[in-house]
């Protein structure tokens, strides 16, 4: 008599073991362990035959039998200070979610005053982690980096706006991809503009303005035209440039906020004077964090893949501390470029006529 589908499920993970995949995908049971680590030297193909070996056979990893291979579960710190929950909420889900995959364990740990950045590097290295993760804009903050350069420690800095000598880096190009978003709102025919600057601390800031303006410029945009007011990430800062952009007889069409936080507080203020989004103005963002698809209308804006960023930045945080102690003197700071993309939804129009 055969058994419910059930109980041949769970005979089938209990009795898999890592030689049955490798045996099963026609490959080596190291190759099957580099692809369960998600190292990027296995091919493509080859990769494909192990996860659907995995598939075929039900297979999970035994932590146990992994520790004892020198899969050793890692301490991972995570520093953050981020203004907006919206994007902090995404990098912790990529972060939690690679951390569970891989096994390693995430120590998180507010730094939110950078001339702090000492004591808590300091607490946080005594607890043994082995590694650390810096979103913005910890990434960038002279305090922090010299510290952890002090310290010896690997780190991760993700969503620079630089690459460093010091650490692997994860970032997307900002300047491009808000030129793209602009070059979509000069295509809508929008010619008076406003513009939210993002927060100082960070070169983002700059670089997406960089792109703004490079695309203005090609396009004749005369420059009283266009106004641009200073924010820091915030939705309070949003709400006080919005009203700055919107106040007078000669507003802009469209507003160009540098993350979704501030343009969501633009659309606010834009309803609070009684203008309609689009008809009466555009509003964009940046980043495509959950808040986007939370007001109404919903932000067009840039996505910046801010969950997987983060789980990228757990993997390659993983592979340098598995060649530190291995002693490995190829020990190398790669820095990824991520693919960002233009998202249009239903706060953009073209300009009443």
């Amino acid at each position: 008599m055969s058994l419910p589908p059930e109980r041949q499920r769970r005979r089938t993970t209990q009795s898999a073991t890592i030689r049955d995949v490798a045996a099963r995908a026609g490959v080596s049971p190291m190759t099957v362990s580099r692809v369960i680590n998600r190292e990027t030297t296995v091919k493509e193909e080859t990769r494909a035959l192990v996860e659907q070996a995995i598939t075929d056979l039900n297979y999970a990893p035994n932590p146990a039998a992994r520790s004892l291979a020198g899969s050793a579960p890692f301490r991972i710190g995570l520093l953050y200070d981020n203004p907006s929950t919206g994007y902090l909420s995404e990098f912790l889900v990529g972060a939690l979610d690679e951390s569970s995959r891989t096994g390693a364990q995430v120590v998180i740990e507010k730094c939110a005053e950078p001339e702090l950045a000492g004591a808590t590097l300091t607490r946080l290295l005594r607890t043994g982690v082995d590694g650390l993760i810096l979103p913005p804009p910890l990434c960038e903050s002279p305090q922090v980096l010299a510290e952890v350069k002090a310290s010896g420690a690997a780190a991760v800095g993700v969503a620079t706006g630089t690459v460093s000598t010091d650490m692997a880096t994860i970032r997307i190009d900002n300047e491009a991809a808000a030129f793209e978003l602009t070059q979509h709102l000069l295509s809508l025919g929008h010619r008076r503009f406003g513009f939210i600057k993002g927060h100082p601390n960070q070169t983002v800031s700059q670089q997406r303005l960089d792109g703004f303006m490079t695309a203005l410029k090609a396009a004749g945009v005369p420059m009283e035209d266009v106004r641009v007011e200073q924010g820091y990430f915030t939705y309070r800062s949003g709400l006080d440039a919005a009203e700055k952009l919107l106040a007078g007889d000669t507003r802009p069409t469209a507003i160009f906020a540098c993350n979704d936080d501030m343009a969501a507080a633009a659309v606010a203020i834009a309803h609070r004077r009684g203008l309609d989004v689009p008809t009466d103005l555009t509003v964009c963002g940046f980043d495509d964090t959950v808040l986007a698809t939370t007001i109404w209308p919903e932000l067009t804006t840039i996505r910046q893949p801010v969950t997987e960023m983060s789980r990228t930045a757990i993997e390659l945080l993983v592979r340098e501390i598995r060649m530190r102690n291995a002693n490995d003197s190829s020990v190398d700071h790669p820095h990824v470029l991520a693919d960002y993309a233009l998202i249009r939804r239903e706060s953009d129009a073209p300009p009443k006529s």
